[in-house]
């Protein structure tokens, strides 16, 4: 996550403007609610496909990511600086907050304008920018789904589900060589001829589809 400075040219090409941020994550939030809401405590110490994160460091991640980017959809600035919070130390009812705050992201990035014009300190294109937590909200729920043995909903059986996996596709298509070279990144991995588009997907981020 880049704090400082301005983003490299890669980070500044403006992402594909057919379809609303808004809208592509409320359906990734669909497919992780459930997720998070079946987590069980006795799992948050588990590894994930993630390997510097277990469940409870991702899922602070995550939390982190949907709190600071409702801000930058606002053209405000985010604040990842320093050590993320332990969100779930903050109360029992962590996963309902959680569904609180996800829900704020996504009414965040539906208001007027918000797909438009340059965000955060970086000044990078705001849709490129909202790309960039509708990767973590997806791929980050499917690691945590495959890190506690629960099946994940793939982003394919619900209308306009495809257009998520698609705008990924596209996003790390143009940010993953930059990503890579500054450690956001793994390198990709290979993915079997018939492999499906969102496991394409998981594997262009450099996890293994099939992690166990």
């Amino acid at each position: 996550m880049f704090k400082t400075g301005r983003a490299p040219a890669a980070y500044r090409r403006p992402m594909n403007t057919t379809h609303k941020t808004g809208d592509l994550l409320g359906i990734a939030a669909a497919h992780a609610l459930p997720v998070v809401h079946s987590l069980p405590d006795d799992r948050l110490d588990a590894r994930t496909p993630c390997a510097e994160y277990d469940v409870r460091a991702l899922m602070n991640h995550v939390f982190h990511v949907v709190v600071q980017f409702q801000e930058l959809a606002a053209k405000r600035n985010a604040d990842f600086g320093g050590d993320t919070p332990d969100y779930l130390a903050q109360g029992a009812d962590w996963r309902e907050r959680f569904a609180a705050e996800t829900e704020k992201l996504v009414a965040a990035w539906s208001e007027p304008g918000a797909d438009e014009g340059l965000t955060g300190a970086m000044n990078m294109p705001a849709r490129t920018v909202g790309a960039m937590v509708l990767l973590d909200l997806t791929v980050h729920a499917w690691d945590l789904a495959r890190a506690t043995g629960q099946d994940y909903g793939t982003p394919s059986g619900q209308e306009g589900a495809g257009d998520v996996v698609g705008v990924l596709r596209e996003a790390v298509a143009g940010l993953g060589p930059t990503a890579r070279s500054m450690g956001v990144l793994a390198e990709p991995v290979s993915v079997a001829d018939d492999a499906t588009e969102f496991e394409r997907l998981l594997a262009e981020t450099g996890r293994d589809p099939y992690w166990s």
